[in-house]
């Protein structure tokens, strides 16, 4: 379908991120909170926007709602049907559909973003956020590729605004109780982590070669938003979105951070050097060329990486399982008992023993569970009120910034989830073919084998193709600049 924006709206879509970059570094917009020690604003909140407010989005605005601190004061998502329950229970909040004139209007009425979008537009609305001195909750994972995971860890360090990611789990009791375990030396050095999910538990592989017309209560422009322009498809949203490469990140990108927190939380590690990957076939074995779609993510996938060790003291290998493939049950497991739950869940192999924990770090116990009879450890890392991760945020952004304490701000998150993401880079490489063009027959496919990974210059040093998928390029209109 052809662009339904006129040619001055999408000049000024253009321009927008370079003027509220200048913006922000000729004043500063001072939060109400912040004018002196116990001056609350005349409102008596913190004044909130969503950006995406149907499906997660909903449930955060109602969360972050929950605190007397709080206004919902604006809203914005590019589907009017997902943003129905939103409005109305926000009747008073003012409604957009294109978040970067929600910033421009709203600037000097908000204090704050919760940014719930599909992982497509992440980075692009965290940052202009941030450039214009508001405090951000952005869901997980942080971003859709490792670039923009870099860019927004270096933008926290610059506009000095409180962040989280919503990776609710990172302010659970459950990986504070983990850590205490693990620094009672009751399991040894971890040298080993397994790591899996039941996702995906969405469609997979959807043939998009019927057409549709775009329903009239969606701008499919901003939702593709930094993607290429493509023909609507039913097949993309209002969920379905996960699976597929250009707009989310899969069943890594929508798990592991929930996951795999207690390891980048408690374990001496940050980026590894090598990633390899297998990958159950994305298409669906017919004769149809259509049912060959590189933009499909995996059905099941394992994913295997190297971490050296902070402090020097040799490597730890961490391995990844979803789409119901399963690690071997530990030998200290007995029949019946649970590995992990429903959702997933983590175990770390040490040196003495070996520590399991549900999806979010919860749970965690000892293997055989009869260990945790004799357990004596004692609490030692505060907890966090309610295990609430919204509030948190808000009690935070209402401190201030040096001030207010987060579980997961950027300067930990970004660099978790550009670690995530160096997964996803092994998996589409796995699918990448020398020759596109050759008979499947003959053609090579050099991505499956390990990548080795330099994190510093972010770059595959062994397999060049792989590179294309740690930058991806935005579409004319959308950009990146701290």
């Amino acid at each position: 379908m052809e662009d339904n924006h006129g040619t001055t709206e999408n000049s000024g879509r253009r321009n927008f991120l370079k003027t509220s970059s200048l913006a922000a570094t000729s004043f500063m917009i001072v939060p109400r909170h912040v004018l002196g020690k116990g001056f609350i604003a005349p409102s008596d909140k913190l004044n909130i926007a969503g950006i995406g407010v149907g499906g997660k989005g909903k449930s955060d605005l109602a969360a972050f709602s929950k605190s007397p601190n709080v206004n919902i004061v604006a809203l914005c998502d590019v589907d009017d049907r997902q943003a129905v329950e939103s409005r109305s229970k926000f009747p008073k909040a003012t409604y957009y559909k294109d978040f970067r004139e929600m910033l421009t209007k709203e600037r000097k009425n908000i204090d704050a973003c919760s940014i719930s979008t599909p992982d497509n537009t992440h980075a692009v609305a965290t940052l202009a956020a941030m450039q214009l001195g508001k405090h951000v909750y952005t869901q997980k994972p942080l971003t859709h590729d490792i670039y923009e995971s870099r860019i927004l860890g270096q933008a926290a360090k610059k506009y000095k605004v409180i962040t989280q990611m919503g990776n609710q789990g990172g302010s659970g009791n459950g990986v504070r109780r983990m850590k205490e375990i693990y620094d009672a030396g009751t399991i040894g050095e971890v040298h080993k982590v397994l790591a899996w999910t039941n996702r995906p538990v969405w469609p997979q592989a959807v043939p998009t070669d019927q057409s549709y017309e775009i329903p009239k209560e969606l701008d499919f422009d901003l939702w593709l938003g930094p993607a290429k322009k493509v023909p609507y498809n039913q097949a993309y949203l209002p969920w379905n979105w996960r699976g597929w490469w250009p707009y989310g990140t899969g069943a890594l990108g929508d798990m592991a951070c929930h996951i795999l927190d207690p390891v980048f939380r408690i374990l001496p590690l940050d980026y590894p050097n090598s990633v390899e990957c297998s990958v159950a076939g994305t298409w669906t074995f017919t004769l149809r060329e259509q049912d060959h779609n590189p933009d499909w993510t995996p059905f099941s996938s394992s994913i295997h990486l190297n971490y050296p060790r902070k402090d020097n003291k040799g490597d730890i290998k961490l391995s990844w399982y979803d789409g119901g493939i399963l690690p071997e049950l530990p030998e200290e497991l007995l029949p019946g008992e649970a590995f992990g739950n429903s959702d997933g869940g983590v175990l770390f192999i040490g040196s003495k023993g070996k520590l399991m924990a549900d999806c979010y770090g919860a749970n965690p116990r000892l293997l055989p569970l009869k260990a945790n009879e004799s357990i004596n450890i004692p609490e030692t890392i505060a907890r966090v009120p309610n295990e609430d991760h919204y509030l948190q945020w808000v009690d935070a952004c209402i401190a201030g910034y040096g001030k207010g304490v987060t579980s997961s701000p950027f300067e930990y998150a970004a660099p978790f989830a550009e670690s995530i993401l160096i997964g996803n880079l092994a998996l589409r490489s796995w699918m990448l073919r020398d020759n596109p063009t050759a008979k499947k027959t003959v053609d090579k496919y050099n991505g499956r084998k390990k990548l080795m990974w330099d994190a510093a210059n972010m770059k595959v040093t062994n397999y060049d193709l792989a590179n294309q998928y740690v930058k991806r390029e935005y579409r004319e209109g959308w950009s990146l600049v701290v």
